[in-house]
């Protein structure tokens, strides 16, 4: 038995209005909202918020203060195409050259893609919220970016085909695509290590930490074990999942006994945690070794170039458009699909600095 889910009006007139606007009821000028109150007989919020929600998703066209919107042109959506949500998990998210390219090689192929108003970070990583959401927005199929076990899961009951970027993929049985990060993990440690740094952390998201440590960080604590480092809460810190709780983690950190070299779980963390270490006068790789799991065009502007894992991103484009061909096809995927990973040193790891 799927979830029930209460949809507030707003919610309700989404689907009314869209419904109306694709099957060509509602064409040309859009009615105004007081229009709109007074035929549908609901409040204006909520008819403020409905048209807004058809904005975002392209239903809507707003023309510019005090004129009407307009209904956008719609071609009849055809039998072997898709419309394609995706949920990321920050807003920033978007913006990744591997998210892009996966919406561009969607888009090649004639499906429609869109957004979620709201990132996961953004509703607070709450299940109800997230579910809420998805449930109000028209998709025949959706990707989910980083998501955790329990929203995974959830996607999985629905009927609806969904793709696992990254995040818990192997807590549920969606289709997914991963990165092999582990030996490149292994391997920085290794050159830490070889460096003389003992004293070293991973700060990560709250969902690869609970409820318990994914794969990548159990691997990142078997690897220092391996090395003779004794480990503990340390090594792999809890903080609350905001940016004065990543200020809060940083400054306990670094207050007595501090890290000499620190791996950091996502390209925007790892902005944000050296601008901040900048700002108490602590240089990579000057003070410390700073790596980031992750991959972002920007860390080869900077001066030194950032350390951090690479990958190719075209076959994570590939195996996205090869599910939804699937999908298209009437063939179930839930294929789990690995990336190839490289190190690129970079110049932000080095020997241990004077700070130890």
């Amino acid at each position: 038995m799927e979830p029930f889910c209460r949809r507030s009006t707003s919610e309700q007139l989404v689907e009314h209005l869209r419904r109306q606007i694709e099957d060509g009821t509602l064409r040309g000028t859009m009615p105004g909202v007081q229009q709109l109150v007074r035929t549908l007989g609901v409040n204006s919020v909520a008819v403020g918020k409905a048209v807004k929600q058809l904005e975002h998703e392209g239903l809507i066209i707003h023309q510019g203060d005090r004129k009407s919107r307009r209904v956008a042109e719609r071609v009849v959506r055809k039998s072997n195409l898709l419309r394609i949500g995706m949920l990321d998990y920050e807003t920033s998210d978007a913006r990744r050259c591997d998210v892009l390219a996966v919406r561009q090689e969607l888009m090649r192929l004639g499906h429609t893609v869109f957004s979620c108003p709201k990132s996961m970070h953004e509703l607070g990583r709450d299940l109800g919220r997230i579910r809420r959401q998805v449930t109000s927005l028209d998709a025949d199929a959706w990707i989910v970016f980083g998501g955790s076990g329990p929203v995974l899961q959830w996607f999985e009951q629905q009927r609806k085909p969904t793709f696992a970027m990254y995040g818990r993929f192997n807590e549920a049985n969606v289709a997914s695509v991963a990165t092999r990060k582990v030996p490149v993990i292994s391997a920085v440690i290794e050159k830490l290590v070889g460096f003389g740094h003992r004293r070293i952390v991973l700060l990560t998201r709250e969902e690869r930490r609970v409820p318990e440590l994914g794969l990548l960080e159990r691997s990142f604590i078997e690897e220092l074990e391996k090395h003779g480092i004794q480990t503990g809460k340390f090594n792999v810190p809890d903080w609350e999942d905001t940016p004065e709780g990543l200020k809060q983690v940083i400054d306990s950190l670094f207050r007595s006994t501090p890290p000499t070299a620190l791996l950091v779980g996502d390209s925007m963390l790892f902005q944000a945690i050296q601008l901040h270490l900048a700002s108490m006068g602590i240089l990579a790789p000057r003070d410390v070794s700073l790596f980031c799991n992750d991959s972002e065009t920007s860390f080869l502007w900077t001066r030194p170039e950032v350390s951090h894992i690479q990958w190719d991103y075209r076959p994570v484009a590939r195996r996205v458009a090869k599910w939804a061909n699937h999908i298209v096809e009437g063939r179930k995927d839930t294929s789990k699909s690995f990336i190839k990973t490289h190190l690129y040193e970079g110049g932000t790891i080095g020997p241990v600095g004077p700070m130890a």
